[in-house]
Formats: C-alpha cells, sequence, structure tokens
C-alpha cells in the first residue's frame, strides 16, 4: 500500500479537504474523497486491477495513478465542480460533528520529537458509547501533501495512530483529526505547542 495524499484547497472564503489513498491490493482501488463543512460532497474511484500482480516497477505507476488522481480532483474543486454544503444553523463543538465527537485521550504526551502516537476515542456523541469500527485520519492543516496516517477503532471505540509529523510541522501548527462511519463524522483540531523548559 502507498501512501496517499491530503490537500486543503481553498475556494474564495471555502475550505475543501482532498483526500486520495490507496485501499490496497486487495482491493487494488484508489479512493479520492473530497470534503467541506465535515461533509463528503465528492468521491472519485479508479481501479489498478490491471497492474497486478504488482512487481516492484510497478509501485511508480500506481503512484503516478494516485498523484494524477488527486490532482485532477483538485482541479475540479478550483473550477467550483462542488458546491459547499449549507453551513449548519447551530455551530457545531469542538471536536464534534455530523454526529460523531472525537477525543484526543493522551493530549498532553502524545508527541516525543517528530513522532506522534494518538490515543484517539470516538464516540456517537459527546458522553456516549465508543463508536467501534469508525476510521480516524490525522493530518496537518495547510500543509499541501503533508503525511497522514489512519487507523480503525475497536469494540471500545478507540485507536492508536502512529505518525511521524511532517519536516515541516512547527509550533502552533494546526493538527486534525477526523473521524467518520458510515454518513457520520467527527472532528477535533488542535495545536502544536512549544515545550517550555523547566526552572533549574
Amino acid at each position: 500500500m502507498l501512501f496517499g495524499h491530503n490537500t486543503d484547497v481553498k475556494v474564495g472564503e471555502t475550505v475543501y479537504h482532498v483526500q486520495t489513498e490507496d485501499r490496497g491490493e486487495s482491493t487494488a482501488v484508489i479512493d479520492t474523497t473530497v470534503y467541506c463543512r465535515g461533509r463528503v460532497v465528492h468521491r472519485s474511484t479508479s481501479n489498478y486491477q490491471d497492474l497486478l500482480p504488482l512487481p516492484p516497477e510497478g509501485q511508480a505507476v500506481l503512484q503516478g495513478r494516485i498523484d494524477g488522481q488527486h490532482n485532477a480532483v483538485i482541479e475540479k474543486v478550483r473550477n467550483g465542480e462542488f458546491p459547499a454544503p449549507a453551513a449548519a444553523n447551530v455551530p457545531a463543538k469542538n471536536g464534534e460533528l455530523a454526529g460523531l465527537s472525537v477525543e484526543l485521550v493522551n493530549a498532553k504526551e502524545w508527541l516525543a520529537g517528530k513522532q506522534g502516537h494518538l490515543q484517539v476515542t470516538v464516540r456517537e456523541k459527546q458522553n456516549g458509547p465508543g463508536m467501534a469500527g469508525a476510521k480516524v485520519s490525522a493530518w496537518m492543516e495547510g500543509r499541501a501533501e503533508s503525511s497522514a496516517c489512519s487507523a480503525q477503532t475497536g469494540s471500545d471505540g478507540t485507536a492508536r495512530l502512529d505518525w511521524e509529523l511532517p519536516l515541516n510541522a512547527v509550533p502552533g501548527a494546526a493538527v486534525i483529526l477526523e473521524a467518520a462511519h458510515g454518513n457520520a463524522k467527527g472532528q477535533l483540531k488542535f495545536y502544536l505547542r512549544t515545550k517550555t523548559k523547566q526552572p533549574a
């Protein structure tokens, strides 16, 4: 499985998030999803069955297809092909969007150097039961082609994401945690902080 892409695209005052992933050779599918205001506004898929079994030199061909599909959808976003959904009448609380609540359990100790180990709990709603089988993704906001990671919650609604932050990550940069299960979504945004030195 190759790494995909996560790109934020601003059209006027509206920000779209475009995510492209290789689903792996078991399905041989490249999946691109466009999110706006917590909703899916477009999805494109293509298969690469013709490349299987994938030889070492085929990795470059597959990566080219992933890049091409991602860039083609970004161009459609910039051309205004996917209208933004209307904003909700009631603003969502931080960490809660369209039905799911996302909580970073180890908020004070998840980062060690450039290595992130995020312990995440996803619930049906704030203080509700854990949501099993939700997909949780993490990426750096505003970092075009930033590295990302994802995991699936277990039976108790928790997931662990081991993530190597982008090299250009700096204090004050925003990290996005997003959970999705069916049509329900949730998102949590937090910021990298500079560690304060303890007095001698």
